[in-house]
């Protein structure tokens, strides 16, 4: 699947503790229209699992594409990984990444197991848009889409 070219999210939500928790993922795309639903993936031996799969909502950030060095905090494990970046709580109170494409709260709506993974879908409650260049994942590698996808078209 690394060959597949898709954008990268972060999706974060708060744990028991009423600490932020956030994951790098590449599962992310939408659902429906009517009601909005999205959706995306979490496999069953990351360390946030239990946190998402009972979360009751949530909040996908589609990272811009001068933001790689999120990807790499999102996916480490040996760091706070909030201490590392800018951010600050919604109205909501989900942590919101300050500088993404676009970021999408939502409302859990269902969460499926599914082989080693499992599907969380979300109602979207509140759209937040910085229009600018998306930051693409393709063969494991990260990086923003060229300027010249869109020339002679």
């Amino acid at each position: 699947m690394a060959n597949y070219p898709s954008g990268v999210v972060i999706v974060t939500t708060m744990n028991d503790e009423g600490r932020p928790v956030g994951i790098a993922a590449n599962s992310f795309t939408s659902l429906s229209i009517d009601p909005l639903l999205v959706l995306w993936s979490i496999g069953n031996k990351s360390s946030s699992y239990d946190i998402f799969n009972h979360s009751k909502q949530f909040a996908v950030h589609l990272l811009a594409g001068n933001q790689p060095e999120l990807v790499n905090v999102f996916s480490r494990k040996d760091i706070d990984r909030f201490a590392q970046i800018e951010w600050s709580y919604s109205e909501s109170g989900l942590p919101i990444i300050e500088g993404a494409y676009a970021t999408f709260e939502c409302d859990t709506f269902e969460t499926m197991v599914a082989g080693d993974h499992a599907i969380i879908t979300g109602s979207v409650k509140h759209i937040t848009t910085n229009i600018q260049n998306p930051l693409l994942y393709h063969q494991r590698r990260v990086g923003p889409l060229p300027l010249t996808f869109h020339e002679n078209i």
